[in-house]
């Protein structure tokens, strides 16, 4: 073997064992954030109570229960995706179908990863890159919509008469809301770091072809 080409075969096993590597801790993480989309999309616990508050309750972006004042806490729940007009604000609406977009598109982008075994591997990285922004665009909305509703009766009559948009008033915010902006973050790091492998893939195969071209005298 020529020298040239021992050491282009030593820089492809290296290049493909860290890529590789890269390539899973990438899969694992993007079913994480599918993980955490999925949760903050179901669960009710994007604001709620505190101990300034006339009554106990909680709100996530279609589902709430809001306390009946005594001291048992007894909830009573409402509000469903499927009932659309049962969501208390036409900003929770808005800000439930940007969530849920993310979901479908974080799921889908799963589902391309049985395409690395078919077509060429730079080109799933920037499919599912691309479907990761537009995930973190559409749960940046959800998160920015979301506290456009804070106005609505049954939160005012839950947060104090100082809740308004963008204003919760003796409310605070919960873990759900938290969790979907770290979902937002991760999801923007994760379309970076495919478009990185994805251009990486594509520079090697062509600096590949050209060390092949070279040893072949052309």
């Amino acid at each position: 073997m020529l020298p040239s080409q021992e050491a282009s075969k030593i820089y492809h096993d290296n290049y493909m064992r860290n890529s590789r590597a890269i390539g899973i801790l990438w899969a694992i993480f993007t079913i994480c954030l599918a993980i955490i989309n999925v949760v903050v999309f179901f669960q009710p616990y994007w604001i709620g109570d505190s101990v300034n508050t006339p009554q106990a309750g909680y709100f996530g972006l279609f589902h709430y229960c809001v306390g009946n004042g005594n001291s048992n806490r007894e909830f009573s729940c409402q509000g469903s995706f499927y009932e659309f007009g049962s969501i208390p604000s036409g900003a929770f609406k808005a800000a439930s179908f940007f969530v849920l977009m993310s979901m479908v598109l974080i799921i889908t982008c799963i589902g391309c990863f049985a395409l690395f075994f078919f077509c060429n591997t730079a080109t799933v990285y920037k499919i599912c890159a691309w479907m990761q922004l537009l995930c973190a665009i559409c749960l940046v909305l959800g998160c920015m919509i979301f506290p456009d509703g804070w106005d609505a009766e049954v939160i005012q009559d839950m947060c104090g008469e100082d809740t308004g948009k963008y204003t919760l008033g003796n409310c605070s915010v919960r873990w759900a809301y938290i969790l979907a902006i770290i979902g937002v973050l991760d999801a923007l790091i994760l379309s970076f770091l495919a478009f990185v492998l994805g251009n990486r893939q594509r520079d090697f195969l062509q600096e590949e072809l050209k060390a092949e071209n070279k040893d072949d005298g052309y």
